[in-house]
C-alpha cells in the first residue's frame, strides 16, 4: 500500500530533522575534539580515541537495533534511539574529563548507530518503488543540513560560549525531533509481514546463496567509506589549524566546505532514479578518491578549499546513494537487519579511522600518506560496487 504525497512528504521530512539533529553532533563533535585539545590536554592519540569509541558506539547500536527493528518495529526503535542519542548528548556537555566523555560518547553513537539504518529502512519501505531511492537519498540530504548547522554554531557560538554551551543545544534540539516522530506511521512492510527474524537466524539469511553476493559488496564499501569519512572528516578542522590556520579561520573554512554537502546529496537524488543506485554510488565514489588525495596534497590555501568542496561535494552524494542501495539487497523479514549489520561493519572502520590518523600524526607522518591511504580505502569500495554490486532501482520490495 502506498502512502499519499502529504503522508510522504511528513515522514520525509519527520525523519530528516531528527537526522539533522544527529548530524548536528556528529559535525559538531569534530570542531569540539579541536576545541577540548587544549583543555583537556590531548595529544593526537587521544583526540583519535574520541571519533573511534563514538564509531564503537555507532557499530554496537546499528547491529543491535537493526535487528531489533525486525522484532518490535521500525518506528519504535527510531523513538528509543533518539531518546538514548538526545540524552546522552545533553549530559556530555558537563562532563569533566576525557574519561566520562568517552563513556558517553558510545551511549551516543549507539543512539546514533541505530537509528540511522532503521531510518533508511523505514522510508525505503513507505514509499512506492519508483520514489523510493530519491526519497532516501532527500532524507539523507537532512545529514549535510546538520553539518552546516554544526558548522554554524562551532563558528558564531563557540568562540564566545564554549563547547559545553554548543552540546547542549544539539541535546534539545534532539529531544525536539522526538516531538516530531509522533505523527509517523509505521512501515506497512512490517506491519504485513508476520515473520520475527532473531539475531542468529538473521545472519544465517543474508549469508544465503542468494544474499551472499550482496552481503560482501555491502560489507566491503561499508568499511571503505566509514573509515575514510571519519578519518577525513572528524579531522578536518584539526588538520587545517595543523596546516597553519587558526582554530577560527579553520572552523570558517570547513564551514565553506560544509555547504557543498547539499548541492551533493540533491544530485545524486536527481541521477539516483535516471542512472540507477549503483552508477550513482560508483562516480561518486570516484570523484570521493580523487578530491580526497588531491586535498591531502594540496600546497595552497585555493587548492585545499577547492579540494575541501569537491571532497564534501561527493562524499555525501555517495552516503546518500549508499543509504538508498542497502536495504533493498534483503527481503523486509530482515531489511533492517541486513542494513544494520553492514553499518555495524562499516561502524568498525569508524573506529580505525580517527585512531589511523592519530597514530600516523603522532609519528610525523604526512596529510599525502594519510590522505592517500583513504583514497586508495574508497577505490576499493569502487570496485566492490562495480564487480559485486547488481541495480536495485524500481525494483519491488
Amino acid at each position: 500500500m502506498e502512502i499519499s504525497i502529504k503522508e510522504h512528504a511528513r515522514l520525509v521530512t519527520g525523519v530528516g530533522v531528527a537526522w539533522l539533529f544527529d548530524a548536528m553532533d556528529v559535525g559538531l563533535l569534530s570542531f569540539v575534539i579541536a576545541a577540548v585539545k587544549g583543555e583537556w590536554h590531548l595529544n593526537s592519540v587521544q583526540m583519535g580515541w574520541i571519533g573511534s569509541v563514538s564509531s564503537l558506539g555507532m557499530a554496537i547500536g546499528a547491529i543491535a537495533f537493526g535487528i531489533m527493528a525486525d522484532r518490535i518495529g521500525r518506528k519504535k526503535v527510531l523513538l528509543i534511539t533518539l531518546l538514548l542519542f538526545s540524552l546522552g548528548s545533553f549530559a556530555s556537555a558537563f562532563a569533566t574529563g576525557l574519561g566520562v566523555f568517552l563513556a558517553l560518547r558510545l551511549l551516543i553513537g549507539a543512539g546514533l548507530g541505530g537509528e540511522l539504518p532503521v531510518a533508511s529502512t523505514l522510508v525505503s519501505e513507505s514509499v512506492a518503488p519508483q520514489h523510493r531511492g530519491r526519497s532516501v537519498v532527500l532524507l539523507e540530504s537532512f545529514w549535510a543540513a546538520g553539518w552546516l548547522v554544526a558548522a554554524l554554531i562551532s563558528y558564531f557560538v563557540m568562540p564566545t560560549w564554549g563547547w559545553r554551551i554548543a552540546l547542549v543545544i544539539t541535546g534539545l534540539c534532539a529531544l525536539y525531533g522526538l516531538y516530531l516522530r509522533e505523527g509517523i506511521a509505521e512501515s506497512p512492510q512490517f506491519t504485513g509481514n508476520n515473520k520475527r527474524a532473531g539475531f542468529f537466524s538473521s545472519l544465517k539469511s543474508i549469508w544465503q546463496k542468494t544474499y551472499v553476493k550482496a552481503t560482501v559488496m555491502l560489507w566491503t564499501v561499508w568499511f571503505m567509506v566509514v573509515f575514510s569519512y571519519y578519518g577525513m572528516f572528524l579531522w578536518l578542522p584539526s588538520v587545517m589549524v595543523m596546516k597553519g590556520f587558526s582554530m577560527i579561520d579553520s572552523f570558517g573554512y570547513v564551514l565553506v566546505m560544509t555547504l557543498a554537502q547539499l548541492p551533493g546529496y540533491f544530485t545524486a537524488a536527481w541521477l539516483i532514479e535516471k542512472w540507477g543506485r549503483k552508477k550513482v554510488l560508483a562516480t561518486f565514489l570516484l570523484g570521493t578518491a580523487v578530491f580526497a588525495f588531491g586535498f591531502g596534497t594540496a600546497t595552497s590555501t585555493a587548492l585545499l578549499i577547492t579540494c575541501g568542496i569537491m571532497l564534501s561535494f561527493f562524499n555525501l552524494g555517495a552516503w546518500g546513494a549508499l543509504y538508498a542501495y542497502s536495504p533493498e539487497q534483503y527481503p523486509s523479514s530482515v531489511r533492517s537487519s541486513g542494513s544494520g549489520l553492514a553499518a555495524g561493519v562499516g561502524r568498525i572502520g569508524g573506529i580505525v579511522g580517527p585512531l589511523f590518523v592519530g597514530a600516523l600524526l603522532a609519528r610525523g607522518a604526512s596529510f599525502a600518506l594519510i590522505f592517500g591511504v583513504f583514497t586508495a580505502a574508497i577505490l576499493i569500495a569502487v570496485l566492490a560496487v562495480i564487480f559485486l554490486g547488481t541495480e536495485t532501482m524500481a525494483k519491488r520490495a
